[in-house]
């Protein structure tokens, strides 16, 4: 799995020009699934994204999780995140996982972030067309991957 945290403002997603999905302040996440992603790989990032602490303290130091600030999730599935580029100018997403091997985690994924952070996930719509609009607060953006949890 790999996926792009966005510490946000607010966020959104529109889908065919209504809208569809929205947070304030929290975090947006661009999710990607491959074939070999497990419920291991889930609950590893669930627990490392809930408690991954990029929010301001009193003090102003990134020291606080979504959690601790009541933060809200917006996650969006994103199977470019494993385009590759090596050969020619047309990426290649032969890495990313097929729809009936990526739903199934992309929902597993954000029922177990949501029971964690103890609030709904907010969601797009898994392989629609979306608009995703957002106000990057800072602005923090961090890369995750499992495949390099050691």
């Amino acid at each position: 799995m790999r996926v792009v945290i966005q510490r946000v403002r607010n966020a959104s997603v529109t889908i065919a020009g209504k809208e569809y999905s929205r947070i304030g302040s929290g975090l947006l996440l661009l999710v990607a699934f491959e074939d070999s992603d497990s419920i291991d790989d889930i609950k590893w990032l669930c627990k490392k994204i809930a408690n991954l602490r990029i929010f301001a303290d009193v003090e102003g130091k990134m020291n606080l999780s979504v959690m601790d600030v009541g933060g809200e999730i917006l996650s969006v599935s994103q199977f470019t995140l494993f385009a590759s580029t090596k050969k020619g100018n047309r990426p290649s997403y032969i890495r990313s996982a097929k729809p009936e091997i990526a739903i199934p985690l992309n929902d597993q994924f954000n029922i177990r972030l949501g029971e964690i952070i103890g609030k709904e996930v907010k969601t797009g719509v898994f392989g629609a067309m979306m608009d995703v609009k957002l106000v990057n607060d800072g602005p923090v953006t961090i890369v995750m991957d499992t495949g390099n949890k050691e």
